[in-house]
């Protein structure tokens, strides 16, 4: 079960995944749009993560259209809360996997004869 912030005051969080039905166990995500030749600066992860801790969180994920440089992933290494990081290429490809936002442009049959059917 989900519920979506994305408000002014939302302290950096755009929406709540409760991994459970008592929520106790909470993912946190923000969401960044971006050109995708431009890369999330390195203080948008920092403030996800000072977010996250402003929530008493301790899963975040930060998904964005464009990309992270490598100092993003260096970063969450680094840090105690176990956030994930999304971009653009790995989100189309989770999108097509679970069929979110697409659809089927072409379906193809491939037929093999069936020799058994030739057998008396």
């Amino acid at each position: 079960m989900g519920r979506a912030l994305g408000r002014v005051g939302d302290g950096g969080v755009d929406g709540v995944i409760k991994e459970d039905e008592l929520g106790l166990d909470v993912v946190y995500v923000q969401a960044k749009r971006l050109d995708p030749d431009t890369g999330v600066p390195l203080r948008e992860v920092r403030d996800f993560v000072g977010g996250l801790e402003g929530h008493r969180a301790t899963k975040g994920v930060l998904v964005t259209t464009s990309y992270f440089p490598s100092t993003a992933y260096d970063f969450i290494t680094r840090v105690s809360k176990r956030v994930v990081l999304i971009d653009g290429q790995e989100l189309a490809n989770l999108m097509i996997r679970h069929r979110v936002g697409i659809r089927v442009k072409d379906v193809y049959e491939v037929r093999k004869i069936d020799e058994n059917y030739f057998i008396e």
